[in-house]
């Protein structure tokens, strides 16, 4: 059984979170980090 869509907000913004795969970590270091906060995703 497939998952329902997701509701689309009014307001265009969303919670995202993001995980590693066993709670691991998803960046290798703090400039890791920024360049991707940098690309502008967030």
């Amino acid at each position: 059984m497939p998952r329902a869509a997701r509701i689309t907000a009014q307001t265009g913004r969303y919670h995202i979170m993001l995980r590693g795969i066993n709670q691991q970590n998803i960046f290798e270091s703090d400039d890791d980090k920024e360049k991707y906060m940098s690309i502008g995703i967030i």
